[in-house]
């Protein structure tokens, strides 16, 4: 008796949830090039609160690929963002300070995301091998249904 179609249903099943585990972990790693960008950019404003000084001429985006020259007037005022849509303004140092805890924030969030992409990369890979036994299987199955006529005319 031949499991034939059982054995096409349990192969497309398996096909499935490996693409949806591939569209997850490709999913997940946008998620951690977002993250990879912020870190950047904190990176740089970091960079630039140990550059900059009082007086210096900086660009300020107006949105749209935009920019006007302005003239920093205090250093030591430097308005950051707290989360939530608040900021604070603080001295360079305690800028500098939150800057650090939101990259090592950023820094365990990319560890987290990157251990769900290994362990959804080692389920879709023990879903593959599933799906190869079945594949073989079946094929087992169908040798030996074709094998069984020969067999019987003899």
């Amino acid at each position: 008796m031949s499991l034939g179609g059982g054995g096409q249903q349990q192969l497309q099943q398996l096909s499935q949830e490996i693409q949806a585990i591939e569209e997850e972990v490709e999913e997940l790693e946008a998620d951690v090039a977002s993250l990879r960008q912020e870190q950047t950019e904190i990176e740089e404003a970091k960079e630039a609160l140990d550059v900059l000084e009082t007086g210096a001429t900086v660009q300020v985006p107006l949105g749209g690929d935009a920019y006007v020259r302005a003239e920093v007037k205090d250093m030591d005022e430097v308005v950051v963002s707290l989360g939530g849509g608040y900021a604070a303004e603080q001295d360079s140092d305690a800028a500098a300070s939150v800057l650090d805890e939101k990259k090592a924030t950023i820094d365990g969030r990319i560890d987290d995301v990157q251990v769900e992409i290994a362990d959804l990369s080692e389920e879709a890979e023990q879903l593959e091998q599933q799906a190869q036994q079945a594949q073989q299987q079946m094929m087992q199955q169908q040798m030996q249904a074709q094998q069984q006529p020969q067999d019987g005319e003899q």
